[in-house]
């Protein structure tokens, strides 16, 4: 069992309020948690026909029926529950309690909105993180964090992370794809997705994509929704702090998990990352959604961007402190070289400009070696020792 960065927040959570959300991709531990924080509750899963048919038809009668605190797992099945759910929180000397987990962050998050506003908390749960994993998988190489990805049962059950992984996509397009998009042709989002893998960590080009999709511009928007709605992906925006400079508007599309982005990819072998065209890529993708992950399950603002401006000047990771920015620069590279620290000199250049005060050491590039130091007001830091690190600050 993998100990979870949000159960302590989650329980601390529960006391204090009657309704809690967790959403999050199916398959990423929800149900797994929220039974293991309160064996007691009640569990009923809206998945199941019968359940869904009884909630659906007769809501008031099925809640009725449950015991005094409940999960409701896959709730976005029955949205119509959270305004009986109100009532029942509403009242005077109510003391039951619910949690409402989801792998449809649309339609859950709307439905809890309009009813469930102010009564309950949000949190997401995504795969593990790298912190999550490190603890009872110390020996893993980088290698196989990108091939087998974080959803938990691939390392519970030794699975096969290919297999497994084609499986989890299958049911992904046939059950929550179906259920927020009316796609016709299911070859097509296939092969828009598997198209969608390999600009990962790129900049988000909606006409190139709908070109070789043989769709139009606002379906692949569409979809790009979808995959964020489902938790496939996320968009990292460019920073709107532009020092004068005319800058890079378009969002750089991530995923979630690695091992999904790997298995999109046609990667079968933890060794063909050694490799693969892409590999640089995968590897940025992996630490950004680390980043991600790791503000999530602290449950946190998201504090993260990306910045670039039309001469080709880039920062990878750009963390927003309010008074300063924090640039960041992810390299694949075993040895530290000078010119990695190029651009983030620049862009502090131009922060100071602009008259912000910047801390003595305010740059980081991220690399695959194994030495840490300072240079030239820079942490050079290994992956491993920066993503430990960036935990235990969120």
């Amino acid at each position: 069992m993998f100990k979870r960065k949000l159960a302590k927040k989650i329980k601390t959570t529960l006391k204090k309020m009657d309704v809690l959300t967790i959403i999050g991709p199916r398959q990423s531990g929800k149900t797994t948690l929220a039974r293991l924080l309160f064996p007691d509750f009640d569990y009923r899963t809206l998945e199941n026909p019968d359940e869904r048919s009884m909630a659906t038809q007769d809501p008031k009668g099925f809640l009725s029926g449950l015991d005094k605190n409940c999960i409701l797992d896959e709730f976005q099945r029955v949205p119509q529950l959270s305004s009986y759910i109100q009532g029942i929180v509403d009242e005077p000397n109510n003391k039951r309690k619910f949690v409402l987990t989801g792998s449809n962050g649309l339609l859950l998050i709307d439905s809890i909105t309009q009813t469930l506003a102010g009564r309950t908390e949000l949190f997401e749960l995504l795969p593990l993180s790298y912190h999550e994993i490190v603890k009872k998988n110390k020996t893993m190489k980088l290698n196989d964090y990108l091939f087998n990805g974080g959803y938990p049962r691939i390392y519970k059950d030794k699975l096969d992370a290919t297999k497994w992984l084609r499986s989890y996509f299958q049911l992904y397009v046939e059950k929550d794809i179906r259920q927020i998009t009316n796609i016709k042709n299911i070859d097509l989002f296939e092969r828009f997705v598997k198209l969608a893998a390999g600009r990962a960590g790129q900049l988000l080009n909606t006409n190139s994509l709908a070109n070789e999709t043989g769709v139009s511009a606002p379906t692949i928007s569409q979809w790009i929704g979808a995959l964020k709605t489902t938790f496939v992906c996320f968009t990292l925006q460019p920073h709107f702090k532009n020092f004068n400079k005319r800058i890079v508007k378009s969002p750089k599309l991530y995923f979630y998990d690695t091992g999904l982005l790997c298995y999109l990819l046609g990667i079968n072998d933890s060794k063909q990352l050694d490799t693969h065209p892409l590999r640089g890529h995968i590897f940025e993708n992996f630490i950004t959604s680390e980043f991600y992950k790791n503000q999530v399950n602290n449950a946190q603002e998201k504090n993260l961007y990306y910045w670039r401006d039309q001469k080709g000047h880039e920062i990878d990771l750009v963390l927003d402190h309010s008074s300063y920015l924090f640039p960041i620069e992810i390299k694949l590279s075993q040895t530290f070289n000078s010119s990695f620290i190029k651009n983030t000199k620049y862009f502090n250049k131009l922060q100071k400009e602009a008259g912000t005060q910047l801390p003595e050491t305010n740059a980081q590039v991220i690399y695959c070696g194994d030495k840490e130091n300072i240079f030239k007001n820079t942490k050079i830091a290994p992956w491993q020792n920066s993503l430990l690190s960036s935990d235990k600050k969120s």
